[in-house]
């Protein structure tokens, strides 16, 4: 947990950030679509080499973009935080384009916890706030199954207390 002054609401938030496997999760994600593109294209280039000499250049260009898009990947997981305010949820992500989503506890009609099977693999869990606007609904990726857990029932009882005070 980490206490930053909130770039968007202009208030100190002590900011829980998601598991660093999420972010090795993300890139095994994004290697699995682009190692097999990289393996064909260097097949190509070897094979055809003489012919058309310019395609090591298509290979070297993914393994670039591979590694560009892996460093964009874990900054982006590093950027994902969440923090539980008296009145509400404050979630922030994004590295150049910072986007916070702020959902009042009243407004919460049910919380999800997925976790797929490489989520479970890794350990991880995705928390899903469901609220009264769909334009509010938000979702909190890559926390350790236990912390999801419990902050769908904080968030649970949260949201049923706020709710029976309206």
């Amino acid at each position: 947990m980490s206490r930053e002054f909130n770039y968007l609401s202009g208030t100190d938030a002590d900011f829980n950030r998601v598991s660093p496997k999420y972010g090795v999760k993300e890139t095994i994600a994004t290697l699995t679509i682009l190692v097999p593109m990289i393996v064909v294209a260097l097949v190509f280039a070897i094979i055809f080499t003489s012919e058309v000499p310019w395609l090591h250049a298509i290979w070297a260009v993914l393994v670039a973009f591979t590694v560009f898009l892996i460093v964009i990947t874990l900054r982006q997981a590093k950027a994902i935080g969440y923090a539980e305010r008296a009145d509400d949820l404050l979630i922030r992500r994004g590295i150049m384009f910072h986007k916070a989503t702020v959902v009042p506890y009243g407004r919460l009609q049910f919380v999800d916890v997925d976790a797929g099977p490489i989520d479970r693999m890794f350990g991880l869990a995705t928390v899903k706030l469901h609220t009264a606007s769909a334009s509010t609904d938000a979702t909190i990726p890559g926390l350790p199954r236990a912390e999801a857990d419990r902050l769908r029932d904080s968030l649970a009882g949260l949201g049923q207390a706020n709710l029976a005070g309206l």
